[in-house]
C-alpha cells in the first residue's frame, strides 16, 4: 500500500523575495505578503500544517522595492509596506492597505489588535449554550487581516522525519517541528475584496476538496446503544416512511464499553465490535449498505490500543511487545512505528464493511512533539489514509485551526438545545468561510440538556435542510429521539418536509461542491461577501447565500402567539427575488436593498431565489423503493424563477475519486433561460411579449456518467398561465403541462430525452399578479385577535391596499397584545400589523 501525500508547494518565486540577512519579504500577491524574522538567518522553505503553497502557479506580483533613509519600501497597486530592517516592531514596519472606504484603519501596524476582523470559527460548540469566541478569519472591515504560523510544525518527507524520530517511516511525508522560533506572518491586504481574499487563502493553503455525493444527503446519528436489530427497525421505518438518509452513524457503543474489565482502564476508546449488540459486523453494515447507506464509526483514540481488543495481538507485536505482557500500546501521534500500527488496525475493520471514521477527540491538544496538536495530526493522517488505494477520502472530525478545510467534513460538537445555540448556528456557519472552512456539520436538533420545544425542533430540521451537512444527532435520553414521528403531526410534516427537500437539493448541492472545490467558493456564504460596501450586509447575522442561486434566512426565534407564525429579519440585494416556495415576488428597488420582516408558519422559512435563477432538483417519485438513493438521478426538476435571464451548469460525475476533481470525469448540462417576459399580468391581458426560452443543451464531457435519457420536469415559478412550446432538436413533441395556482408554479414535463438532445422551452412569459390581498387575509384568518378587528382590518386593506397599514396602527392596543373581551374596543398587536404588512409591501 502506498500511503496518499498531501500536494505541496511550498518553495516561494524568487523573482518575489526581498531578503536581508535576518529578515523576508515575500510578495505571494499583490495584496498578500509573508514577513520573516529569524534570528539565526535560516529561513522556513517547508510546508507547514497551514501553508502548503506558496508560489502562485509561477505568477510573480507587480511590486517595486526602494531603500530610502534606512527605510525599505515596497510598493504594489493595492499595498505599501515600510520597513526599517531591523526586528519587528509596531514603529518599524507598517502596510497601509490602498482603496479602503469607510475605514480609518487601513494602515497596520506590526502587533496591531485586530478590531475590524470579520472572525472565522471555532474548534467546537461542545457544550456551548448560544455563542461562543471565534477565531481569526483573513478579511476585516478595515481592509487587512493577519495570521500567524510562526508556532506550525513542518511537513517532510519521511526519510527525512525518521533521522528526526530514530524510527523507520513507511510514511511519505511526516510532521515535525521548526528547527528555529522565529516570527512567520501572512499578511491579507485585500481591502474589502473578500472573496478574493478567501479564494487566495485556499491558493495557500491547499484547496478544498470535492466531497462524495452521499455526503451532502441526510445522516441519521444519535448517541445510544444500538443493537444491529434496532438500528435496522429504524432504517427500514425510515423507508416506510419515505425519509431519504444516505449516512448512517454509529456511535461509540458499537464497541465495548461496560463490558471493559476495569484494570485496562475505561471503555471509552475501543475497537472491538460489541457481539452483543452487533453479532455480524459485517453482515450487519452490508446490510446498511444494500439499503444505500455509507457507514461511520465513532472512535476515541486517547487510550490507545490495550490487551482485551481483537487486534491487540498485532498491533503489540509490530511495537516490539510480547503480547502475552498485556502492556498497553501508548497512543502516539508522533510516532510513525505506531501510526503505522494503528492504521493497519484501522483497516482490518474498515475490511468489515466501515466506509470512513468519526474522530471523536475530546482529550485535550498535547503530544510529545512541539506545537503538534492531537486532532490537526488525526484529521491530516485519517484523511490521507482514507483515501488510499483510490479510495474517495473523507473524514468527520472537529476544526484544528486555518488549513482544516483540507480534512472535511467537520464536526461541531455537542451543542445545548436552546433557541439561543440554534440562533448562533447559521451566523457560526457563514463566517467560518472566512477562514475556508465550508463543510460544517451540526448536530441538527441540538444535542443534549435544553428542553423539549417542538417548534425548535422543527426550525433546526429547516436549518438543516439549507446547511453544508445535514446530521441529526441527539444524545441518549429517551425524551430526545430526533425521529420526526415521535412529535406531534404539525412539527412532523415540516421535519418531513425538511428531509425530503434535502435530498431532492441533491443536483444544485452536488453542483455547488464542485463549484467550491474549483473556484473557491463555500456552499454557504456570509451576505457581505457580495456587498462589502453596503452596511445593511452587516446587520443580518442569520442570513446567507447558499450557493449561485439562493439567499436562506432561517426562523431561529419562536412565533408569535398573536399572528401564528415566526419571524426573520431579511435583507435582500437590489433586485427582483422571488420566494423559493411559493413564487411571490420580491422588490428591493433601492441600491442598498431592501430590510424588511417576513413571517413564515410551521410549514415554510424565509428562502428566496434570484430572479432568472434556475435550481435543479430531483425528484423523490422515481425511487420506487431505492429512496437512498445517491444516483445521478433520470428524473430532473429544474425550477426557474423570472424576471432576468440566467444560466446554470448542472455537474455530475461517474463517482470515481474526485477528491481533487478531474474534469475528465465530470458531465456538464447547460441550462439557459432568457427572458422577454413582462410583469404582471402582461400575458394575461393580451399585450404583445417576446417569447422566453429555456434551453438544456446536451451532456457535454464524461456522457456515461449519467443515464442516458432523462425526464425532465420544468417549472416557471411565479409566472401567470400561458401556453407553452417544447422542442426536442427542434421538432415538437408533446409535453404534459400543469399549473399550480398557489405556487404560480408552471410545469411542463417531456420524459426519455436523450442526453445527446437540446431541450427547448418556449412560452409568452409574465410574472404572476401579486396576491397581497390575498395574503393579507390569510394572515389576519390565522391572527388570534378578536373578530371587530380582523373585519375592520380587512376592509381597510381592500379599500387602501399598502396604504392601509397607517390606519392599521389606530387599532393598535398599546395596553394589552391578548384579545380582549370588550367588544366595542377593537385591537390589533403590533405582530398582526407587521405580519400584514409583509404581503402588502413586498412588491413595493
Amino acid at each position: 500500500m502506498t500511503f496518499p501525500q498531501l500536494a505541496t508547494n511550498p518553495g516561494m518565486n524568487p523573482a518575489s523575495v526581498i531578503q536581508g540577512d535576518r529578515w523576508r519579504v515575500g510578495v505571494l500577491t499583490e495584496s498578500l505578503i509573508r514577513l520573516e524574522w529569524q534570528g539565526d538567518g535560516h529561513f522556513e522553505d517547508h510546508a507547514t500544517q497551514m501553508v502548503v503553497d506558496r508560489d502562485f502557479a509561477g505568477e510573480t506580483p507587480r511590486f517595486t522595492q526602494t531603500v530610502r533613509d534606512g527605510l525599505l519600501i515596497v510598493d504594489t497597486p493595492a499595498l505599501r509596506l515600510t520597513y526599517d530592517m531591523q526586528p519587528f516592531s509596531k514603529e518599524g514596519l507598517s502596510i497601509v492597505v490602498k482603496g479602503v472606504a469607510n475605514s480609518q484603519m487601513n494602515t497596520w501596524h506590526y502587533g496591531d489588535v485586530q478590531r475590524g476582523n470579520l472572525r472565522s470559527t471555532a474548534r467546537t460548540l461542545d457544550e456551548v449554550n448560544g455563542e461562543t469566541e471565534l477565531g481569526l478569519g483573513v478579511i476585516s472591515h478595515d481592509g487587512w487581516a493577519v495570521i500567524d504560523d510562526s508556532a506550525s510544525n513542518i511537513i517532510v518527507d519521511g526519510a527525512e522525519a525518521a533521522e528526526v524520530k530514530g524510527e523507520t517511516n513507511p510514511f511519505g511525508t511526516w510532521v515535525v517541528p521548526r528547527d528555529n522560533d522565529g516570527i512567520d506572518l501572512y499578511f491579507f491586504g485585500y481591502g474589502h475584496r473578500f472573496i478574493e481574499a478567501v479564494q487566495d487563502f485556499y491558493r495557500l493553503t491547499g484547496p478544498t476538496p470535492l466531497l462524495p455525493r452521499f455526503a451532502l444527503g441526510n445522516w441519521w446519528s444519535r448517541y445510544h446503544r444500538y443493537t444491529e436489530a434496532e438500528y435496522l427497525e429504524l432504517v427500514d421505518r425510515f423507508e416506510q416512511e419515505g425519509l431519504p438518509f444516505t449516512t448512517a452513524v454509529i456511535d461509540m457503543d458499537w464497541h465495548l464499553v461496560d463490558d471493559v474489565d476495569p484494570k485496562y482502564g475505561s471503555g471509552w476508546t475501543g475497537y472491538t465490535w460489541n457481539r452483543k449488540f452487533f453479532p455480524d459486523p459485517e453482515r450487519f453494515q452490508r446490510t446498511l449498505h444494500e439499503h444505500g447507506l455509507k457507514t461511520t464509526l465513532n472512535v476515541h483514540p486517547r487510550d490507545g490500543i490495550r490487551a482485551f481488543e481483537d487486534g491487540y495481538d498485532e498491533v503489540a507485536e509490530s511495537m516490539g511487545l510480547d503480547p502475552k505482557s498485556e502492556e498497553p500500546v501508548e497512543f502516539d501521534l508522533t510516532s510513525p512505528r505506531f501510526m503505522n500500527a494503528y492504521f493497519q488496525l484501522h483497516h482490518r475493520l474498515e475490511a468489515m464493511g466501515t466506509d470512513f471514521w468519526w474522530l471523536d477527540w475530546q482529550q485535550g491538544g498535547v503530544t510529545r512533539q512541539k506545537g503538534l496538536d492531537p486532532l490537526w495530526m488525526l484529521n491530516h493522517m485519517h484523511y490521507l489514509d482514507s483515501g488510499r488505494d483510490g479510495h474517495w477520502p473523507l473524514t468527520f472530525s472537529r476544526y484544528a485551526g486555518p488549513g482544516s478545510h483540507r480534512y472535511p467534513v467537520g464536526f461541531s460538537g455537542d451543542t445545548v438545545v436552546t433557541w439561543e445555540s440554534l440562533k448562533f448556528q447559521p451566523y457560526f456557519t457563514s463566517t467560518a468561510s472566512n477562514i475556508g472552512y465550508g463543510w460544517w456539520s451540526h448536530d441538527i436538533g441540538g444535542h443534549m440538556f435544553g428542553y423539549r420545544d417542538e417548534e425548535l425542533e422543527a426550525r433546526w430540521y429547516q436549518l438543516g435542510t439549507f446547511s453544508p451537512i445535514n446530521r441529526l444527532h441527539s444524545t441518549d435520553s429517551p425524551f430526545n429521539g430526533k425521529e420526526p414521528w415521535n412529535f406531534h403531526a404539525q412539527t412532523e410534516a415540516a421535519m418531513d418536509m425538511a428531509l425530503r427537500l434535502r435530498h431532492m437539493l441533491l443536483p444544485y448541492l452536488y453542483t455547488m461542491n464542485w463549484r467550491a472545490a474549483v473556484e473557491g467558493r463555500p456552499l454557504v456564504e456570509p451576505m457581505y461577501w457580495q456587498s462589502p460596501e453596503n452596511v445593511n450586509a452587516y446587520g443580518v447575522e442569520q442570513e446567507f447565500r447558499f450557493g449561485t442561486e439562493l439567499i436562506v434566512a432561517p426562523i431561529v426565534t419562536p412565533a408569535d402567539r398573536d399572528v401564528q407564525m415566526a419571524k426573520a429579519d431579511v435583507w435582500l440585494p437590489r433586485g427582483t427575488w422571488f420566494d423559493f416556495f411559493t413564487g411571490r415576488r420580491y422588490e428591493s428597488r433601492s441600491a442598498n436593498g431592501r430590510k424588511f420582516e417576513v413571517w413564515r408558519g410551521l410549514d415554510s422559512m424565509p428562502v428566496f431565489a434570484k430572479a432568472g435563477g434556475i435550481v435543479p432538483l430531483q425528484q423523490l417519485d422515481e425511487l420506487n423503493g431505492r429512496e437512498n438513493s445517491v444516483d445521478n438521478p433520470v428524473h430532473l426538476e429544474v425550477l426557474i424563477f423570472p424576471g432576468a435571464s440566467g444560466a446554470f451548469t448542472l455537474k455530475e460525475d461517474d463517482g470515481s475519486n474526485q477528491a481533487r476533481p478531474d474534469t475528465s470525469a465530470l458531465a456538464s448540462t447547460s441550462m439557459t433561460f432568457t427572458w422577454h417576459g413582462g410583469g404582471e399580468n402582461t400575458a394575461i391581458a393580451g399585450e404583445t411579449a417576446d417569447l422566453s426560452r429555456f434551453v438544456i443543451a446536451p451532456v457535454s464531457g464524461n456522457t456515461a456518467a449519467v443515464p442516458e435519457c432523462r425526464t425532465w420536469t420544468i417549472t416557471f415559478q411565479g409566472v401567470a398561465r400561458t401556453d407553452l412550446a417544447v422542442t426536442v432538436d427542434g421538432e415538437p413533441v408533446e409535453a404534459r403541462i400543469s399549473y399550480d395556482a398557489d405556487t404560480f408554479g408552471l410545469s411542463v414535463t417531456v420524459a426519455n430525452v436523450p442526453i445527446a438532445a437540446e431541450v427547448v422551452i418556449s412560452g409568452a412569459l409574465a410574472i404572476a399578479d401579486d396576491p397581497a390581498i390575498e395574503d393579507a387575509f390569510r394572515v389576519l384568518y390565522d391572527a388570534q385577535i378578536d373578530y371587530l378587528t380582523k373585519e375592520r382590518a380587512y376592509s381597510l386593506i381592500r379599500e387602501n391596499g399598502a396604504g392601509a397599514l397607517g390606519a392599521l396602527h389606530t387599532l393598535e392596543s398599546h395596553a394589552s397584545s391578548h384579545p380582549r373581551h370588550d367588544f366595542d374596543d377593537s385591537h390589533m398587536p403590533v405582530s398582526v400589523i407587521q405580519a400584514v404588512a409583509e404581503p402588502l409591501l413586498r412588491t413595493a
